[in-house]
């Protein structure tokens, strides 16, 4: 750090060198401005503690996604992006050009895209892809890609828990209405209860965006604490005697059935909820991919390649929409709050819903992988093997709770989209 302090110095002693050689060189006034333009200066000056505070905050969660590892591979460009958009004069991104409704024919649509690209900074740029919806879609392409939809064919009861599992989200809407958030607000807070990042992102830039910044970051930081969140309500919500149930070996799924299921699935879900169909219709066109075994090029490509690239633009620009100007509201706390409120309601719903389903099916269901219906895939499926196997250890609980946990990524897909037509 020394040796990088010198080096700046160095370089801004021979840069004033330079101009005063040159004789156009007023030494005071350029100064003067110089340190006026320092960020530092910013930072002491005004409100420019927020700004000190917000870089405090990014650096807390980049070690929370480095060194405690919470969905680093999201958590860390978020942090960073933060972190960017939150040093003062730089001037990375401007909130003030993303006030009106972007894709609003009505607001001068071709003038601000003009005005971003002459005038925006660099994750101005990039953010037209979040505003846009095309990043979280894209990231869909490589789920559906890197997602088995085998356990949820082969038990198609699964679609209820991950239904259930939805609780979350419409609880959670009522309870931030009823706080005083207005319905797009609310609808943008209660989607957390998804447990599904871009499903978050895609909704809440079409309904609240103001609001990104910390509705992505509790999304995302919620989604890395689900073994932690979770396994106390399955427990309350539970006996022993459910906790040991065993489940018989789910059926052999065709691959026609896996092919056709992709294809069905967007036809029907997209008549039904139009605007659920991006999501939906680019997570079925990655599982077609990994599925049909044509284009497996395209797969691996999705998969891996074009699901980092995506990644880093979209955790980085997201990051950026969490200014100190926005970010530090009373707003923020309330829907860091309300996130685990959301996680835990939709937890209770798949695990009660499962109970519910046991009192009328002469087939038992263990109750435990109902909390799977929440789409942190796989993360919630191996936490119901885990709780399943400290109640009785020769029990195997993970390809069932793959089916709900699956059903859940479509279920905040179609929950994304009801909202989104109704409040849109």
């Amino acid at each position: 750090m020394k040796r990088l302090i010198c080096f700046l110095s160095l370089l801004m002693l021979v840069s004033v060198g330079c101009f005063a050689a040159s004789g156009q060189f007023d030494f005071a006034e350029t100064m003067t401005k110089f340190f006026d333009s320092m960020g530092f200066t910013q930072i002491f000056t005004g409100d420019g503690w927020k700004y000190l505070v917000m870089l405090v905050l990014s650096c807390f969660l980049i070690y929370l996604a480095v060194v405690k590892q919470y969905e680093p591979l999201l958590l860390l460009p978020i942090a960073f992006g933060m972190l960017l958009t939150n040093l003062p004069g730089a001037n990375m991104f401007h909130t003030e050009m993303w006030n009106d409704e972007f894709l609003n024919p009505d607001s001068e649509y071709f003038h601000s895209y003009r005005h971003v690209l002459a005038e925006g900074g660099l994750l101005d740029v990039l953010y037209i892809g979040v505003k846009a919806g095309v990043y979280p879609c894209l990231i869909f392409i490589g789920v559906g890609a890197m997602t088995d939809f085998g356990p949820l064919i082969a038990n198609p009861k699964s679609f209820l828990l991950g239904a259930a599992a939805q609780l979350g989200i419409f609880t959670t809407f009522l309870a931030a209405h009823a706080l005083g958030f207005d319905s797009q607000e609310a609808a943008s807070i209660g989607i957390i209860g998804g447990a599904d990042g871009p499903t978050s992102i895609f909704l809440t830039t079409k309904l609240a965006p103001h609001l990104l910044g910390p509705i992505a970051i509790a999304a995302y930081s919620y989604m890395a604490l689900v073994p932690v969140i979770q396994p106390p309500i399955m427990r309350a919500l539970t006996t022993k005697k459910e906790r040991m149930i065993k489940m018989s070996q789910l059926r052999s799924v065709s691959k026609t059935e896996k092919i056709i299921f992709p294809i069905a699935v967007a036809i029907v879900v997209s008549l039904i909820l139009p605007d659920a169909g991006p999501l939906i219709g680019c997570l079925m066109l990655g599982n077609l991919m990994r599925e049909s075994g044509v284009v497996e090029r395209l797969a691996k490509t999705v998969q891996n390649e074009l699901m980092n690239i995506v990644v880093i633009f979209l955790g980085t620009t997201v990051g950026a929409t969490a200014t100190a100007s926005t970010f530090l509201e009373p707003k923020t706390l309330y829907i860091l709050c309300m996130g685990i409120v959301a996680f835990s309601f939709a937890t209770a719903g798949g695990v009660l819903f499962a109970k519910l389903m046991n009192v009328f099916s002469k087939t038992k269901i263990n109750p435990l992988i109902g909390s799977a219906g929440v789409s942190a895939v796989p993360m919630a499926a191996r936490v119901s093997q885990t709780e399943g196997q400290k109640a009785d250890p020769t029990n195997f609980l993970l390809m069932h709770a793959m089916g709900p946990n699956v059903a859940g990524v479509i279920g905040s897909a179609v929950a994304a989209g009801i909202l989104l037509s109704m409040l849109g």
